[in-house]
């Protein structure tokens, strides 16, 4: 079945959980971008609002409840999705520490999906994050689409509508979506006749 017909449940990952962060901003863009499409929905998954834990249990035990309901409150949206884009920052030229947890938090829920990455910073606009999250993601099997969106000096970049003052952005995030939509239609089909095995 197309995407048009059935589309990509993505979920879009605000990765930053410091104060004063601007990750909103930028997801709530990408999000407008999804919206005008018929091929996709968004998921807005905001790890401020959807915290977990720092400390990992043993996991040879049965998870504690608390925990457990933290954890598959996230883990049911991640499943769920078909593609997921991650919106990060730069810290100290990687990803923050809580777009890690989330990661190291979830295993299958990663596999054989698309990831397309928006990032911001600095003079690097977050590009530097955005390649070391490609080694890791790929340990948990997931697909990194090649195009990203990356926004250098992001505090100048951005309009009072929290929208990017170049046009340019909005072709990028087009081309990121275009193969993000591609690659998540070949995979989602692809498990169905065959289901992706570790």
């Amino acid at each position: 079945m197309s995407a048009q017909n059935n589309p990509l449940q993505v979920a879009v990952i605000i990765g930053s959980t410091r104060g004063g962060r601007f990750g909103p901003v930028v997801a709530d863009w990408v999000i407008s971008h999804i919206a005008r499409r018929d091929d996709m929905a968004a998921d807005r998954v905001d790890l401020v609002e959807t915290p977990l834990p720092a400390v990992f249990p043993d996991f040879t035990k049965p998870l504690p409840e608390e925990v457990a309901t933290q954890v598959g409150a996230v883990a049911t949206r991640l499943a769920a999705a078909d593609a997921f884009v991650i919106v990060t920052p730069e810290y100290n030229h990687s990803f923050p520490a809580s777009l890690k947890n989330l990661i190291d938090w979830h295993n299958e829920q990663w596999h054989a999906k698309p990831v397309g990455f928006v990032s911001y910073g600095g003079l690097s606009g977050g590009l530097r994050a955005v390649e070391h999250l490609r080694v890791v993601l790929a340990e948990v099997h997931s697909v990194t689409v090649r195009n990203t969106v990356s926004f250098h000096n992001f505090g100048q970049v951005f309009d009072g509508e929290g929208r990017p003052t170049d046009p340019g952005a909005d072709i990028a995030a087009k081309g990121l979506l275009d193969q993000l939509s591609w690659w998540g239609g070949i995979l989602r089909d692809a498990k169905v006749t065959n289901p992706y095995t570790v």
